[in-house]
């Protein structure tokens, strides 16, 4: 028996850069460094990791073949958060469908919510994307039901806004 589950997928954007963010780190440590060109074991781990508690699948689904010209695509970066040393979250920017720039995938790892770090990991790959020259017409993610209860704030805190929302029925991921 399929089990489902009925989902709010909401889509944010913003359409300018903002007009400042606090880059400031909420502890001492903290490093966000590039993996250019990951290997497909290491972005699982960080996909993983992070996506398990919110049911993330859709990366799962691919075989290594199909998710390596994804993460290794130059136009594809992924940001991962270190707190002393130890991976902490990752941001990925998609930006093979110019001018708009996709955060593709952003979370911070289970042992390290609750202190300020999705918020910062956020704005600094906000400021990313901004920086680029030219810069994006416009930066856009999505978010769902099935996220952190505070992740749609904090977008919105960001200066992210909804511009879309839907309501799918999805094959439920669990274990039966």
């Amino acid at each position: 028996m399929d089990r489902k589950m009925t989902v709010t997928v909401s889509y944010l954007q913003m359409l300018r850069r903002p007009e400042s963010l606090d880059l400031t780190p909420p502890r001492e440590g903290l490093t966000v460094v590039r993996a250019s060109s990951p290997t497909v074991p290491y972005y699982r781990f960080l996909y993983n990791t992070v996506g398990e508690p919110w049911l993330w699948v859709d990366r799962r689904k691919l075989s290594d073949q199909e998710l390596a010209p994804i993460i290794q695509d130059p136009a594809v970066e992924i940001y991962v958060l270190s707190v002393d040393g130890s991976p902490a979250g990752f941001a990925e920017l998609d930006l093979r469908k110019l001018p708009d720039v996709e955060i593709a995938y952003f979370g911070i790892m289970p042992g390290f919510i609750g202190r300020g770090l999705g918020p910062y990991l956020l704005r600094w790959a906000i400021e990313r994307a901004w920086s680029r020259t030219p810069a994006p017409a416009r930066l856009w993610l999505h978010t769902c039901t099935l996220d952190h209860p505070k992740a749609s704030d904090t977008y919105r805190r960001a200066g992210f806004e909804i511009y879309d929302s839907r309501i799918e029925i999805q094959d439920d991921p669990r274990p039966l």
